[in-house]
Order: structure tokens, then C-alpha cells, then sequence
């Protein structure tokens, strides 16, 4: 359970309605419920950072750079 304060999806409206009812929003995405555009912003530098073609390290580097992030911040997801 997050300790932000989030707008839970029967309650969305506009733009982040339209973001939950396209299922775009994970769990750990709905810290973004306040502000949709932050949202959009965050899957875009994702992707940037994990597809993105302006580095030398692989896919599978990046994937490995993330779950030893993850596990050393005791990430579940």
C-alpha cells in the first residue's frame, strides 16, 4: 500500500481514467494517480532506458542492472 495519497480507479476521471481503463497503470505506476502527465513521462523514459538505442549495453545488461537494483532496494516488483 502506497503512503501517497493516490486516486483509486472507480474514482478517476479525464486523462487517468483513460490511462486505468486502457490498463496502462501497474500498481507500482499509481503514485503517478495525482498527476497523469508525470505518468506518461515515466513509461517514456523507461522505455527510452530500456530500449532505447543511445547505449552500448545490451537488453539483457540492462534487465540485470535493474534486478540488482531491485533486490538491493528489496524491491517485490
Amino acid at each position: 500500500m502506497a503512503w501517497i495519497k493516490t486516486i483509486p480507479k472507480d474514482e478517476a476521471e479525464g486523462e487517468l481514467k483513460a490511462l486505468y481503463d486502457a490498463g496502462m497503470v501497474d500498481n507500482i505506476e499509481i503514485i503517478h494517480s495525482l498527476d497523469p502527465a508525470s505518468h506518461t513521462w515515466h513509461i517514456d523514459m523507461y522505455k527510452q532506458l530500456m530500449y532505447g538505442r543511445g547505449s552500448h549495453l545490451t537488453r539483457a545488461q540492462r534487465e540485470m542492472i535493474a534486478v540488482a537494483v531491485s533486490s538491493i532496494n528489496h524491491c517485490v516488483y
